[in-house]
């Protein structure tokens, strides 16, 4: 990232991502690679694994998907001097407690055929529901790595690699086996930018951290009188679902 606090990709990213607020399962549109942190290109040591931020046990991601997560994780939205990252903030805990509710089991979606290749405007036609999509895609983007890089997963790549990687996966360039890399990555950032901005109560944006970055209120009873205000940043900290201050 620039060391600028106004950096055009923080802030692009941050826009972007204003209006995923207050939802958690809604998907939304595509991410520039813009918002990728720029990694020098001497970067030639494997990646190291960004701590977890809590003692959290997941109970439905494999210990390879948990690893795979996070790499993605703190590739797709780093800690920087702006604000904090995904990892920091437990949007990996986010994902393994996502991933198991009727949302993304695909229960309250129509899964009946004909699956096909549809256009943009029509929606996704798939046969996998998120929760599939996003396990064969990081299993088929394991399986690309060891092939083309000499065996590695993609948790063992250097952030220069890993970055690459994402980058050719948005823009449809890397063939995996089951999906398309494209289809894997907009839901996988999708999934990523709900868990950094959603309630605590769902895993994400641990203390209200993301809030807090942006100048959110939360939940806050009363703000009308600050809604207009565009010259101050919001004087007060947010409250969450649960009535706790930021």
């Amino acid at each position: 990232m620039n060391d600028d606090d106004t950096s055009p990709a923080r802030r692009d990213f941050l826009r972007k991502s204003l209006t995923l607020i207050p939802v958690v399962t809604l998907a939304s549109a595509g991410l520039s690679t813009r918002t990728f942190a720029q990694t020098p290109a001497s970067d030639a040591q494997p990646a190291t694994q960004p701590a977890a931020a809590s003692t959290y046990v997941p109970t439905f991601l494999t210990p390879q998907e948990w690893t795979f997560l996070t790499a993605a994780c703190d590739r797709l939205i780093p800690a920087d001097h702006v604000g904090p990252g995904a990892v920091e903030l437990g949007v990996v805990e986010f994902l393994d407690r996502h991933l198991q509710t009727p949302y993304a089991n695909g229960a309250i979606w129509y899964m009946q055929g004909p699956f096909v290749e549809a256009a943009p405007e029509f929606g996704y036609q798939g046969r996998l529901n998120l929760r599939d999509l996003l396990r064969v895609g990081m299993k088929a983007m394991d399986a690309h790595c060891k092939q083309a890089l000499g065996g590695k997963v993609f948790a063992d790549l250097t952030h220069t690699q890993q970055e690459d990687l994402l980058k050719a996966a948005e823009a449809g360039k890397v063939e995996l086996d089951g999906v398309s890399a494209k289809l894997f990555f907009n839901n996988l950032l999708n999934e990523v930018r709900n868990g950094y901005f959603a309630d605590p109560s769902h895993g994400g944006n641990k203390n209200m951290g993301a809030w807090k970055m942006i100048g959110y209120p939360g939940m806050r009873a009363d703000y009308m009188d600050w809604v207009t205000v565009r010259d101050r940043p919001y004087p007060l900290p947010p409250v969450d679902l649960a009535g706790r201050r930021g």
